[in-house]
């Protein structure tokens, strides 16, 4: 029933413990055709919006009834979570913007084609995303027009791909010929359904990018028959072969115990490198100029890197106010966990850095402190997220301003371009000098 895989896909996606990300994905799959369903879905529905009308649109609040509904799901937080990691992997997304989550208003969400989802096994290649930012730009309409980020995005791929740049300028007027056959109705979905494909591969700057491991490539890499596909067509790699090519849920449904054993110990063993590779990331001391470089653009650059996150910790050490930071990060973290984890957890960030007499208090506004102890009555995920605003601002306006011009950022920012490299011993010189 929908009720017992709604529960299951609910277990799987918040505690992240599925060994095969396939099963996860068919759990998704199968919620999301039956909130499609004509009779016992969502109203889909085409609404005005002054002069002009918006087809093919739910509200978010729609969507939050129904998986509580259907999911057996009593707190709405609870259906809204579960909804933003699914709106995260590319299956709705709002019409107004390119944020992937899920709201429980009257905010329009749309669906996405099943051509586009997870499961088909996306790896859009630099190039496809170059044809799709060229084609917006020949089309010529005002909710088409680049932001700033996508046309930065064209112009570096415009010098990356400068000699066969004509071959994609081709392709993308062979698109829109084709674009300009449709309905426009039919249209307005598909460019929509396009963009949010693009917001998950390609996410708007500060967004969570949920491609960035994907343990199916790996899998994928042992595969004699592997497809690669394109946004603009199919090519088949490696040797050439009539058979289907079978996913790895497929392979384990119609192997043996010892076939799935094997399946599970080797996206472990994946799992486990890509573990070891972030990790010496984080602890590296060598950042490249060009990531260095990045910090100064803005405080969620810096904190997105390790290595800048761990340099602005350290700064903020250097001030004893290094609470301020700790105490975003940890509620960052609990955002993440699962929800039996989340009341304790809540108390726990409260006892440490907001109640009375706390061992790293931070200095929060009064209307932030009580919607927060207001908020643990009854703890949450979001319960801290006025004081996690209030703290990040403080941080921007003034912690972050000093860190760009202290020593320890300057110093290591000229040492990149130079080619340089900073010893251990020398950063923490640094540190204690600024």
């Amino acid at each position: 029933t929908v009720q017992n895989r709604g529960k299951e896909c609910t277990s799987l996606i918040t505690r992240y413990r599925c060994p095969n990300p396939n099963l996860i994905l068919v759990c998704i799959e199968e919620i999301l055709t039956r909130i499609q369903d004509e009779t016992e879905g969502v109203p889909i529905r085409t609404v005005k919006s002054f002069m002009t009308k918006i087809p093919s649109v739910v509200t978010g609040a729609d969507i939050v009834q129904w998986l509580m509904k259907n999911l057996s799901i009593e707190d709405p937080a609870e259906a809204m979570h579960i909804g933003s990691l699914i709106a995260a992997q590319g299956y709705f997304f709002p019409i107004s913007d390119h944020v992937l989550s899920l709201r429980d208003d009257g905010t329009f969400y749309r669906f996405q084609a099943p051509y586009f989802w997870p499961s088909n096994c996306w790896e859009p290649e630099n190039t496809d995303y170059a044809i799709y930012l060229c084609k917006r730009t020949m089309q010529n309409k005002t909710r088409l027009e680049l932001t700033d980020y996508e046309a930065e995005n064209l112009a570096r791929l415009q010098r990356a791909f400068a000699r066969k740049w004509e071959f994609i300028y081709m392709q993308a007027e062979a698109q829109v010929k084709i674009d300009r056959k449709k309905d426009k109705i039919e249209r307005k979905i598909l460019d929509s359904q396009e963009r949010a494909f693009w917001d998950v591969h390609r996410p708007v700057p500060g967004c969570v990018n949920t491609t960035e491991m994907d343990i199916r490539k790996c899998r994928r890499m042992k595969n004699l028959h592997r497809v690669k596909k394109s946004v603009y067509g199919i090519t088949e790699e490696g040797k050439q072969s009539q058979s289907p090519v079978h996913t790895p849920l497929q392979h384990c449904r119609k192997g043996t115990k010892e076939d799935v054993e094997k399946e599970i110990s080797f996206l472990r063993t994946q799992l486990d490198r890509h573990c070891m590779k972030m990790s010496k990331v984080a602890e590296s001391k060598e950042p490249s100029q060009q990531r260095v470089k990045k910090w100064g653009f803005s405080l969620e650059e810096a904190l997105k890197d390790p290595a800048g996150q761990e340099l602005f910790l350290k700064f903020l050490e250097s001030e004893f106010s290094s609470e301020n930071l700790r105490f975003w990060l940890a509620v960052q973290d609990l955002k993440k966990m699962p929800q039996e984890e989340v009341a304790q957890r809540a108390e726990e960030i409260w006892a440490e850095f907001l109640a009375e007499g706390a061992p790293s208090s931070i200095n929060l506004d009064s209307h932030s402190y009580e919607r927060t102890s207001q908020n643990l009555k009854d703890p949450g995920r979001y319960s801290f997220e006025d004081a996690q605003d209030h703290i990040y601002n403080l941080m921007k306006s003034d912690s972050y301003a000093r860190f760009l011009r202290s020593n320890v950022y300057q110093d290591l920012l000229n040492a990149r371009k130079k080619g340089k490299s900073l010893t251990g011993k020398r950063l923490t010189g640094l540190m204690q000098s600024s």
